[in-house]
């Protein structure tokens, strides 16, 4: 699911130039393969055909959405629930109108089936029945007519259906059972649970939408300017040109280019397969085995959630339900990212240098700083929405970076946004914003539930109680949660489902607030590539042409850091640089990229040499030992770490070291 604009169509718009890579354009993926995984892994991808008139009306529709969505912040002055309710209320209509009812139901041009076309009145429907009844509504309170009450279950129910068609069938499988459980065994009347789910800011226009319709659409609208501005092209070029001559040099190109660009596009599954169509036959032609190569792909454009300063939607409703501001979150960040990546980029080493790998031609990349200064004014954005979030309001940060983006466009005939990529922009932010918001409106029912029923206590008890009182119990349990709700499910629902219920668990136990929600959000990310639903990983098989669930496993293996850093920062929140001093973040930040080291090079079996499973073993142990803060176990690590990495470089020496060492 996108978060910052509709991920390209067309594969040249994440292809660099077919010399550069050294490709020919038959090993370069289609434009339709592209589109046909798109479609098989990805929901959004989904929608229906139009052409001719209809199609403009449609596109003017969503681009009308997008400019209502500015007008909220920035002109109309209305009260909080008419903002919201309005705002979902557009939503669910424009996604009937939109998705079909099925994969492949929408492939006929120009149609739309008459229920559909109910669904779409009934649900905008009864969002604007509740904006213009406000009044009557706010001053009965509790006590709803039959008629109200009957357009409140519509509300929720059509809204339900609308999440299956945008985002799937798991949250809403989730949403439902805590919805029934509210109806039937919490004990209240009808009118009180409808009343709170569909007519109050603890339901479907709660905490989730109120970040998505302020902060969220924004950046979304953001991403989709700048991506016009081809960025994404010169994060492929510029990765090229720092690593693309090194060592397994493709693989490399990969991680940096997908990081980059997963964090302007925000969707693991749309940036593995558009990077991906390029980057995984270049790293099948270097020599990488095709999981492998689908792996390392998945893995890091799912990191590009995590990256600051554009994190994942979920980094917004973190403000929400933190009170931290969003540059203090996504400050605090850069660490866990940055060894998240350097724990894939140390498996990408380590395997090239296991099997001999070599890098691209030094005379076929682009030279940096050429290239920095014919493209890097692209970066002025990106820049700019970093200091003015340090500076003023995120809503503000937001449009302005997105004017900057306009601004910078102009300094190239290439990267013009004119009035057709304008439209084009605020027409994709629309489009993405319809998954994000569905997904925010459905998770609000979810945290309704949890906060009107009581359930939220009994299910922090529980864990409470199953894990003894012991932090790192509940931590395991936690995550494991995390990583079985994530499956299918939106990161941005996943994180609202675990920020009311495991966080909470998780601060109570004596976890920093930040370290609590940070563990959350990071493993409801990494569900896109833990098998067996990882969405992620599959669609880099389909480009790798790979067995699945082998790219699966090497994908998880690869982001290892994402298992690890999670403890690392609940356990020792300096790693956040929360409640530590200056030597202590240092220690911290040491240790856990020995640890990271460690684990990734144990299950790569590759250091100077091939290792020994007793020294694989060692290597793992050890990283883990770094996970746990204390001195004694930093020690136990490192020893461990560095004893296998000499025997290795010996064994390495001995071995003849100019051979590379035989592929196992």
């Amino acid at each position: 699911m996108p978060l910052f604009g509709k991920k390209p169509t067309e594969t040249e718009e994440a292809k660099v130039e077919f010399e550069m890579t050294g490709l020919t354009e038959d090993e370069v993926t289609s434009e339709a393969d592209v589109q046909a995984v798109m479609e098989k892994y990805d929901r959004e991808s989904n929608v229906r055909l139009w052409d001719g008139i209809p199609k403009t009306v449609v596109r003017y529709m969503l681009v009308a959405f997008a400019v209502y969505s500015i007008l909220l912040n920035f002109g109309l002055d209305w009260e909080t629930r008419i903002e919201r309710a309005s705002f979902v209320g557009i939503l669910v209509f424009l996604i009937f109108i939109v998705f079909p009812s099925r994969k492949g139901a929408g492939k006929k041009r120009n149609y739309i089936p008459w229920y559909d076309v109910i669904l779409a009145v009934l649900g905008g429907g009864s969002y604007f029945y509740f904006v213009l009844n406000l009044d009557s509504i706010i001053a009965n309170t509790i006590r709803l007519t039959p008629v109200q009450i009957a357009i409140g279950i519509v509300g929720v129910v059509v809204t339900l259906e609308a999440c299956r068609r945008a985002v799937g069938i798991p949250i809403v499988i989730v949403s439902s059972c805590f919805i029934i459980y509210m109806l039937f065994f919490a004990g209240k009347p009808l009118a009180i649970n409808i009343y709170n789910l569909f007519y109050t800011t603890e339901g479907v226009i709660g905490t989730p939408i109120r970040a998505c319709s302020t902060f969220i659409v924004l950046f979304v609208i953001f991403g989709a300017f700048l991506e016009r501005t081809g960025i994404s092209q010169f994060f492929i070029e510029l990765a090229n040109s720092i690593a693309g001559g090194s060592s397994g040099g493709p693989a490399k190109v990969a991680v940096i280019s997908s990081a980059l660009c997963g964090m302007v596009s925000g969707s693991s599954v749309g940036n593995t397969v558009t990077t991906g169509s390029v980057t995984i036959p270049m790293m099948k032609k270097n020599g990488y085995r095709p999981e492998f190569a689908g792996a390392v792909e998945a893995a890091s454009s799912t990191g590009g959630q995590i990256m600051p300063p554009i994190m994942g939607a979920a980094a917004f409703l973190m403000v929400e339900y933190t009170s931290f501001e969003y540059g203090f979150i996504a400050a605090r960040a850069v660490l866990p990212a940055a060894l998240y990546f350097a724990g894939i980029f140390i498996a990408v080493h380590l395997e090239a240098k296991r099997m001999g790998l070599k890098g691209l031609s030094r005379d076929q990349l682009p030279k940096f700083g050429k290239l920095f200064v014919r493209k890097g004014y692209l970066l002025l954005p990106l820049v700019l929405l970093v200091v003015m979030i340090m500076k003023t309001t995120m809503s503000l940060a937001a449009i302005i970076a997105t004017a900057c983006a306009i601004v910078v466009s102009m300094f190239s005939k290439d990267t013009r946004i004119n009035i057709h990529k304008f439209f084009d922009a605020l027409e994709n932010g629309a489009r993405s914003t319809l998954t994000v918001g569905i997904a925010c409106a459905v998770a609000g029912t979810i945290a309704c539930v949890i906060t009107t029923t009581g359930i939220g206590n009994k299910l922090i008890s529980a864990i409470v109680s199953l894990s003894g009182g012991q932090i790192f119990i509940a931590m395991v349990l936690t995550m494991l949660t995390c990583i079985v709700l994530g499956m299918g499910v939106p990161t941005t629902a996943n994180y609202v489902i675990m920020a009311t219920t495991c966080a909470p668990i998780l601060i109570r136990m004596g976890m920093a607030t930040l370290s609590a929600h940070m563990f959350v959000f990071y493993f409801g990310i990494v569900a896109d590539i833990t098998p067996p639903v990882a969405l992620a990983a599959y669609a880099g098989s389909a480009i790798a042409k790979s067995k699945p669930m082998k790219t699966a496993i090497n994908a998880s293996m690869l982001a290892i850091a994402a298992f690890i850093v999670p403890y690392c920062f609940g356990l020792n929140p300096a790693l956040l640089f929360v409640d530590c001093t200056v030597l202590q973040a240092i220690q911290a930040t040491v240790t856990a990229l020995i640890g990271v080291f460690g684990v990734a090079a144990g299950l790569r079996g590759y250091v100077f040499s091939n290792l020994r499973v007793w020294q694989r073993l060692a290597l793992i142990v050890g990283g883990l030992t770094l996970v746990y803060p204390g001195t004694l176990t930093d020690i136990i690590g490192i020893v461990l770490v560095a004893l296998i990495c000499v025997i290795s470089k010996a064994a390495g020496k001995k071995n003849h070291p100019d051979v590379p060492a035989e592929a196992a």
